[in-house]
């Protein structure tokens, strides 16, 4: 008897996780963190089509805080992936990466019905954004 109901409660387990886990630890349910750009200069409403900010020391320090707080738990501590999302440190440098960037951390992913990204236009300021890309620029592998 003890067995069947350890191995029910196995298989209740198991369902559970097969079931519940990937709502709960899919992409996507990352609740974004303010990000404080306080010591960039504002951007205004147009979106800037190349980086700003680019090597600005500002512009690293708050985007390495933006990052930790809103990319890291998908993109990997240092933008080092893990394999659940792509490995960051590869994205062109300059405006090739800044309009493949943009785009996507704007507008997100969406595949099938399924959210692989978020979309952080109007939850991240353009400021917090560029800063982010500005950071990712420093940890750039070939």
């Amino acid at each position: 008897m003890k067995k069947s109901v350890r191995y029910l409660g196995a298989v209740v387990a198991a369902l559970f996780i097969g079931t519940a886990a990937p709502q709960v630890f899919a992409h996507g349910d990352v609740v974004p963190q303010a990000v404080d750009t306080t010591g960039l200069k504002n951007l205004g409403a147009d979106w800037q089509a190349a980086n700003p900010y680019r090597k600005d020391k500002t512009a690293i320090r708050i985007g390495d805080s933006a990052f930790n707080q809103n990319c890291a738990r998908c993109h990997g501590l240092g933008a080092i992936s893990g394999g659940i999302a792509p490995d960051l440190r590869y994205l062109p440098l300059g405006d090739e990466g800044d309009e493949v960037f943009m785009q996507r951390i704007r507008k997100g992913a969406v595949r099938d019905g399924r959210v692989y990204m978020p979309p952080f236009e109007g939850t991240l300021s353009q400021e917090a954004m560029w800063a982010i890309r500005t950071w990712l620029e420093t940890v750039h592998e070939d």
